[in-house]
C-alpha cells in the first residue's frame, strides 16, 4: 500500500500513467490483489502493474531463501568396556610346533569382549603382531562390530607358520590368524553361522551315541546326510591335481586323484 499511496500523490501532476511495478509476496492471495487494484482506482491511478513473487520460472531478482532442514540425529559408537572382574576362557593351541595361548574375556551374557594372544618361544616381531591383532579385535568387539564379521574376514588367511594342530575342530590351520578366528567362531557363533563360514565342529562321542538309532535288525542306521562330503572352506588344495580336498579323519584326502595330505 505504501507504493500505491506514493503513486497516488504524484499522479495529479503527471498526464500519463506511472510505470511502477507493485511487488507482492508469494503468499499474496486473489483477495489481496483485488484489494490492491481497488485501492489504486480510489487513489486515481491510471495504471498499476502487480507482480507476485514466484509466479514465473525466472525473474530478474531473487532473494535468498532459507530452507529449514530437518535435524538429523548423529549416532556415535559407544565403547562397551568389560568390568574389572569378569569371566574368561583360556585356550592353548599348537600349530606345527608353534605353541600359543588365547585368553578371551567375556561379558555378563557370555559374549567375547576382549582377546589376548600370547605366542611362546617367538621373537618380538611375531609377539608384537599378535598383541596388535588382540588389541584391534578387542576394540572392534567393544565398539559393536559383530563377531561373525571378523571371523568371516580373517578366517582362512594363509601365511606361515601353518600346519596341523591338536584341535579336532581345526585340524589344519593356514596361519595363526586363521586358527585364532576360526577358534572364536567355533566357540561363540551359532551352528548356522559356522556352517556358512565352513567351520565344522566335530561331534562328541556322547552326541554321536545319542543321535544313533538302532534298526529293527539290530544294526545302527546312519543319517544319509553324514554319508556325503560337505564342502569345507578350510580344506587345502591337492598338491597333485589342484582339486579341493576333503577331511579324512585328522588329515585330508583328494576325491579326484586319491592323494592324501600325509595319512595313508
Amino acid at each position: 500500500m505504501g507504493h500505491l499511496r506514493m503513486m497516488g500523490a504524484v499522479q495529479p501532476f503527471i498526464s500519463g500513467a506511472i510505470s511502477k511495478t507493485i511487488n507482492m509476496p508469494n503468499s499474496a492471495t486473489v483477495e489481496d490483489i483485488m484489494d490492491a487494484y481497488m485501492a489504486a482506482w480510489r487513489l486515481g491511478l491510471k495504471a498499476v502493474a502487480i507482480y507476485r513473487d514466484g509466479c514465473k520460472r525466472t525473474q530478474p531478482l531473487n532473494t535468498s531463501r532459507t530452507t529449514s532442514k530437518a535435524s538429523v540425529a548423529e549416532f556415535r559408537p559407544v565403547r562397551r568396556k568389560l568390568p574389572n572382574d569378569c569371566q574368561s576362557i583360556r585356550h592353548k593351541f599348537d600349530i606345527a610346533g608353534h605353541e600359543g595361548y588365547i585368553h578371551v574375556g567375556l561379558y555378563e551374557d557370555g559374549t567375547p569382549g576382549e582377546i589376548f594372544i600370547k605366542i611362546a618361544k617367538e621373537g618380538s616381531t611375531v609377539s608384537g603382531l599378535m598383541d596388535t591383532i588382540g588389541i584391534l579385535t578387542s576394540m572392534a568387539l567393544q565398539y559393536g562390530v559383530p563377531l561373525e564379521v571378523l571371523v568371516d574376514k580373517f578366517s582362512h588367511v594363509r601365511f606361515e607358520p601353518s600346519g596341523f594342530t591338536k584341535n579336532p575342530d581345526i585340524p589344519f590351520a593356514k596361519s595363526l590368524i586363521d586358527y585364532i578366528f576360526r577358534f572364536l567362531g567355533s566357540r561363540f557363533l551359532s551352528p548356522e553361522q559356522r556352517s556358512q563360514m565352513g567351520i565344522v565342529i566335530t561331534p562328541s562321542e556322547g552326541a554321536a551315541a545319542e543321535g544313533g538309532q538302532l534298526a529293527a535288525g539290530g544294526g545302527a542306521t546312519t543319517n544319509v546326510a553324514t554319508l556325503g562330503f560337505s564342502p569345507q572352506a578350510d580344506a587345502p588344495s591337492c598338491h597333485d591335481c589342484g582339486a579341493i580336498m576333503v577331511r579324512n579323519g585328522s588329515c585330508y584326502k583328494c576325491l579326484n586323484c586319491g592323494a592324501t595330505s600325509g595319512c595313508s
